[in-house]
């Protein structure tokens, strides 16, 4: 009789829903914070895994966005995404939809440029390997309509690279329709459109996610 581990481990798979900067294993994370010179509010690595004990979306977006504070170079991106792309090729995944959050990043003064080209050279060693990666830009919906239009506008030189948009972090209050026009524009240059829904909103935000484009 097959092992049944092995035999999903060698299925041919895709992985439809990834965030990259929450692939962030805490030995990396201890990695880039020393090389980085970034100060985390742990003490040691079981103390990051025990963090992982939340209890609602908020708690884990706050430990989301702590621990992708020491991401700062194009080498952070690149092995960041690279050691999640390894790990997916060694349980022959074959293809990945890769969400990634760039405002996350810009907020704190990294190029746009250093995450496209740091997670560009991951893809393209990925490729390599036989697994193809689609790419899709989030939107942080806790942030304002103007930002995410000029997210959308930055991201322009790199459309060649990018399957979609998404929107993604705190729900509550910050509802698709917030975000109707951007996505509209986003379709308008070719872009897949798909939105984090129902998490912690009411079912409302489902429905809005399917008719918030405007037009």
């Amino acid at each position: 009789m097959p092992n049944l581990n092995e035999v999903i481990r060698s299925t041919p798979k895709a992985e439809l829903h990834i965030h990259v900067e929450g692939s962030l294993e805490p030995g990396m994370m201890f990695d880039l914070a020393r090389r980085n010179g970034v100060s985390l509010p742990y003490r040691d690595v079981e103390e990051v895994r025990r963090a992982y004990s939340f209890g609602n979306l908020q708690e884990f977006l706050d430990l989301y966005y702590r621990g992708m504070n020491v991401l700062r170079t194009e080498a952070d991106f690149f092995e960041l995404a690279d050691a999640y792309l390894r790990r997916a090729a060694a349980n022959h995944v074959v293809h990945v939809e890769m969400f990634f959050d760039p405002q996350a990043h810009t907020g704190r003064g990294v190029p746009l440029g250093t995450l496209m080209d740091g997670i560009g050279r991951a893809i393209t060693r990925s490729r390599e390997r036989g697994v193809s990666v689609s790419l899709i830009l989030c939107f942080l919906r806790h942030l304002t309509e103007k930002e995410a239009f000029e997210t959308l506008e930055a991201a322009a030189p790199y459309r060649d690279r990018l399957l979609g948009v998404g929107l993604d972090s705190s729900e509550v209050g910050h509802p698709p329709s917030k975000f109707a026009r951007v996505f509209d524009a986003a379709r308008d240059m070719g872009l897949r459109l798909v939105a984090h829904a129902g998490e912690e909103g009411p079912p409302e935000y489902v429905w809005e996610s399917y008719i918030a484009p405007s037009s």
